[in-house]
């Protein structure tokens, strides 16, 4: 997608079955969640996971190494905004 100042801005509509969360990895250019359903988690390494709910905003710095999904009985859907995409693509960290 590209807004009107040309920037683009990949937005990804993500939605998580109960229990199921991605691998580690890093945005280059960072990312925002907007949090729209469910119950899920935010885990930055290094520091304790967070419980995300409707209506929370997580913004994620460059290069910081973080996980997201649903808590274990609820499902989990957030709009992910990809920010500065020209700076890389994701780095996935499998484990």
């Amino acid at each position: 997608m590209r807004t009107p100042f040309g920037t683009a801005c990949p937005i990804g509509n993500v939605t998580f079955e109960p229990g199921c969360r991605n691998n580690w990895h890093v945005h280059a250019g960072g990312q925002i969640l907007l949090v729209t359903g469910g119950r899920g988690y935010y885990q930055e390494e290094e520091n304790p996971a967070q419980e995300l709910h409707p209506g929370d905003v997580v913004q994620i710095p460059a290069d910081v190494k973080h996980w997201h999904g649903a808590a274990p009985d609820s499902w989990f859907v957030h709009l992910a905004v990809e920010v500065n995409p020209e700076k890389g693509p994701t780095k996935w960290h499998i484990q």
